[in-house]
């Protein structure tokens, strides 16, 4: 027997009406991204959820339920609120709202299987709940940031500082050293780099969120935001914490080779 969205939140029957279901998901552009936005417990994130277009999204009084878009037909339940007031603007966020307290709990936590077969993403909530089936409630808020494997790292600065200190990040990357890139995706410019210290992987990376150079001399030459807005982080090749520094050294002129980052056209090595 499915279990539908209204089981669990029990929204009164006399208050369906006067309640809408918001499917946030991101634009085409990249600009608003939900999912990195919740991960990130960036306010941008109630943006989408409270923006008027060229039309009102909500009344006053009415309540109004947040999802985001996970794939296909799952979406994440990250909001319920009060309107309380409608600031009148259009192409802006539009209102005013209150959390509920009663349903903070299962924020992150509810994934929902619904199909949207409409081009309109906000939905009256009668129209729509009992199509709303729950998936699954998991046990912590939301977070699909495992370590992937070595070979799929591919990290913003943004992701990278998000991830760094989190368990699994920390337990692969603490006992390997490796040669690591960094690719500017502004202009194709990359820089090949070695961990062979102490802290291995796991403090090259580190040092790259606190500093945004690493303390190499081409890239201490740009802007710490410039590097938040365009740097992404990957693994070229991993070695034991047994392996001689050499060898991972040798390693690293290979790949500045192969990859021509020594010449200041394609590279920030020097």
């Amino acid at each position: 027997m499915k279990i539908l969205l209204n089981d669990i939140l029990n929204i009164p029957l006399n208050e369906l009406d006067n309640t809408k279901i918001r499917f946030n998901q991101s634009t085409r552009d990249g600009d608003y991204d939900p999912i990195k936005l919740f991960k990130a417990k960036n306010e941008r994130l109630y943006e989408g959820q409270f923006w008027n277009y060229s039309k009102k999204s909500y009344k006053p009084n009415q309540i109004a339920v947040g999802f985001i878009r996970l794939d296909d037909d799952k979406w994440l339940l990250f909001d319920v609120s009060k309107i309380t007031k409608d600031l009148g603007v259009y192409n802006a966020i539009g209102y005013e709202y209150e959390k509920l307290p009663e349903y903070e709990k299962y924020f992150g936590r509810i994934i929902i299987k619904y199909k949207n077969t409409s081009q309109n993403m906000i939905r009256n909530a009668r129209s729509v709940i009992d199509q709303c089936e729950i998936f699954e409630i998991i046990d912590d808020t939301f977070d699909d940031d495992d370590f992937p494997g070595y070979e799929n790292v591919d990290l913003s600065w943004y992701d990278l500082k998000r991830v760094i200190g989190k368990k699994d990040w920390k337990t692969a990357l603490e006992n390997q050293k490796g040669v690591y890139l960094i690719t500017d995706v502004n202009n194709g410019r990359r820089y090949v780099g070695a961990a062979y210290g102490e802290e291995m992987l796991l403090g090259r990376l580190t040092n790259y969120t606190k500093t945004g150079h690493g303390s190499n001399k081409d890239l201490k030459k740009l802007q710490l935001e410039y590097i938040k807005n365009n740097f992404r982080y990957s693994i070229l090749d991993i070695y034991k914490s047994t392996v001689d520094k050499q060898i991972i050294i040798n390693r690293e002129h290979y790949w500045m080779r192969i990859l021509l980052t020594k010449n200041k056209k394609y590279g920030y090595n020097n």
